[in-house]
């Protein structure tokens, strides 16, 4: 049965064994819902089992947005005129390594994430997490997806530095360093532990919180995955253009940050955001190394000018 209405009584009166038969009966008996709420209350109400509906939900989301978002990126690969704002002009990927990474992603995406989407649902009703309709405020979805934002950064720079570290990278975080030229479906080519761990800063962050405030839409949460792969394709794109987001917002890392991660291997761990690399000190390229010899030099004169 399906807890979208609160009332199991007014979703078994709305049920059709057609979906769109019940999106009509929602739409005429709940006209105080919009558009996006009528069919998000047919969905679940027309499954009638919600661990069912959310499994599904989730999986299909995950997949149509991850490889939508990257067939932009393999048909720009294959148009030279793109080539000016390639952050590394020389290294475009072929169709057999998009072919290859296809494939990977593909088969991960069935092993390592398919299990744990068909078990979300009874972890967000233990938790907290409500499908209900109607949705919260535009506030307030907006506000949490910016705390998650944040949160996953954080996770995202302390996670991603350790797996810089010995046995970690070798064994683990080499396998999605395997393109010095990250491409939009390289995004999600790694180890299943990589995957699973640094995962946990997309949906472990959106828990913690529900677990602190009790209350956390399913609805906000699906917009805040959609955003965050829109964000971990576009960062492995490889393209730094005029209309990129760190052209407007300075603070945030998009291709340009990240593709001098692959390009030198180590410095730039963030996700989104450049503060944590710039305050610790980890910025990644020549001229953040060049920078960082500056400051260091200057700091050794005045030790020198300071003891004598």
């Amino acid at each position: 049965m399906s807890s979208v209405f609160g009332n199991v009584t007014i979703a078994n009166a709305l049920k059709d064994p057609s979906y769109f038969k019940t999106l009509q009966n929602i739409a005429a008996s709940q006209p105080q819902l919009n558009v996006v709420e009528q069919y998000w209350s047919a969905w679940y109400t027309y499954m009638n089992n919600d661990v069912l509906a959310t499994g599904i939900f989730f999986f299909l989301l995950h997949e149509f947005t991850y490889f939508f978002r990257c067939l932009p990126w393999m048909i720009i690969d294959q148009m030279p005129y793109f080539r000016k704002w390639k952050i590394q002009p020389t290294k475009i990927p072929s169709a057999k390594e998009q072919w290859y990474c296809f494939k990977s992603v593909l088969l991960s995406h069935f092993l390592v994430e398919a299990i744990p989407i068909w078990t979300f649902h009874p972890m967000c009703e233990s938790l907290g997490i409500s499908v209900e309709v109607p949705f919260p405020t535009i506030k307030r979805m907006t506000l949490e997806i910016a705390l998650f934002f944040c949160l996953e950064d954080m996770w995202h720079y302390w996670a991603h530095r350790l797996f810089h570290y010995g046995v970690f990278y070798k064994y683990i975080h080499k396998q999605h360093h395997r393109y010095a030229a990250p491409f939009g479906l390289s995004a999600e080519y790694a180890h299943p532990a990589e995957t699973l761990s640094l995962g946990f800063g997309t949906v472990g962050m959106p828990m913690l919180y529900v677990l602190y405030t009790g209350k956390l839409h399913l609805f906000t949460l699906s917009v805040w995955v959609v955003l965050r792969l829109f964000q971990a394709v576009d960062s492995h794109s490889g393209y730094d253009f005029p209309w990129s987001l760190n052209k407007f917002l300075p603070f945030w890392a998009g291709a340009e940050h990240h593709d001098l991660h692959h390009h030198y291997f180590i410095g730039n761990y963030a996700s989104s955001f450049r503060w944590w690399d710039y305050c610790l000190d980890t910025e990644a390229g020549p001229e953040a190394k060049s920078a960082r010899e500056e400051r260091m030099r200057s700091k050794a004169e005045k030790n020198v000018k300071k003891n004598n």
